[in-house]
């Protein structure tokens, strides 16, 4: 998809890229630009980014608006319902493929659902959870879903990173 990377240039993102790199992908869709909820919750991915970096994670955040919209919201300060600078893609799915491909597209509407996509190395979907359009993502929640994905065992309910897994036998 076509995406404005950390640096506002416009460039293409791609599941098949991040496989090639070795990286896990956290591929995240939210309804469109502008809104209320949506800069919450991008500000708050991006602001710990760096975590998501030392878990080997690329994320690439997606709507159906375009790339001179998700610029223009770029470039707005939070203070005015604007992200202010983001240090990972943002991509525009325009013709609809990737969030009906996902599952996460209202058609009627011409948005997608707020969905998040965990994606290890070797392009297996991991995990998958969509979200009501009114409520914002849990970055902590993300953050730990990786983490226990990444150990390769069994984690139990309310597992935290640095807990062990479960022994089987």
């Amino acid at each position: 998809m076509d995406a404005v990377m950390p640096n506002k240039e416009f460039r293409k993102v791609s599941l098949e890229g991040n496989i090639k790199n070795g990286k896990w992908t956290v591929l995240y869709f939210y309804p469109m630009d502008f809104t209320f909820v949506c800069p919450t919750e991008i500000t708050a991915i991006s602001d710990r980014y760096d975590e998501f970096e030392d878990l080997d994670a690329e994320v690439i955040g997606v709507s159906t608006d375009t790339v001179h919209t998700h610029l223009a919201w770029i470039n707005t300060d939070r203070n005015n319902n604007g992200l202010g600078g983001l240090n990972y893609p943002l991509a525009a799915d325009t013709n609809h493929v990737v969030s009906e491909e996902y599952g996460v597209l209202i058609e009627e509407e011409g948005v997608a659902l707020r969905g998040l996509f965990i994606i290890n190395p070797e392009g297996e979907l991991m995990y998958q959870v969509v979200f009501h359009n009114n409520i914002g993502r849990d970055v902590n929640e993300t953050l730990r879903v990786l983490q226990a994905l990444q150990t390769g065992g069994l984690c139990p309910a309310n597992w935290k990173p640095g807990e062990r897994t479960l022994v089987v036998g």
